[in-house]
C-alpha cells in the first residue's frame, strides 16, 4: 500500500512538472506574440494605447513615488505583462528626471 502512495505522489509530481513547463512555454509564446503585434501596430501606424489622461496619471503617480501603483495602473489599462509595464514606467520615470 505504501508503494502505491509513493507512486501516486511521484505521478502527481511529474504531472505538476509537466503543467508548469506547459504554462512557461505558453507565457513565452504569448510574450513573443505580443511583441510581434506591437511591432506590427507601430509599423501600420496604430495609435499608442496610452491616452494623454493615462500618461498624465502615470507621471503623477511616479512623481508621488508610487511606481508600483503606476505599473499596476498601466497593466490594467493595457493588459500587458509585469515586465513590459515595469519597463514602460521606468522609461517614463527616466524621462521625467531629465
Amino acid at each position: 500500500m505504501d508503494e502505491l502512495v509513493i507512486l501516486g505522489i511521484i505521478g502527481v509530481g511529474l504531472l505538476l512538472t509537466s503543467i508548469i513547463s506547459s504554462i512557461s512555454q505558453l507565457r513565452s509564446d504569448l510574450a513573443r506574440t505580443n511583441a510581434t503585434l506591437n511591432k506590427m501596430a507601430k509599423h501600420i501606424g496604430l495609435p499608442d494605447e496610452v491616452t494623454a489622461d493615462l500618461h498624465d496619471e502615470l507621471i503623477s503617480l511616479i512623481a508621488e513615488g508610487k511606481k508600483i501603483k503606476a505599473i499596476k495602473r498601466y497593466r490594467m489599462e493595457t493588459g500587458l505583462g509585469l515586465k513590459e509595464a515595469k519597463d514602460y514606467v521606468d522609461s517614463l520615470s527616466a524621462k521625467t528626471k531629465l
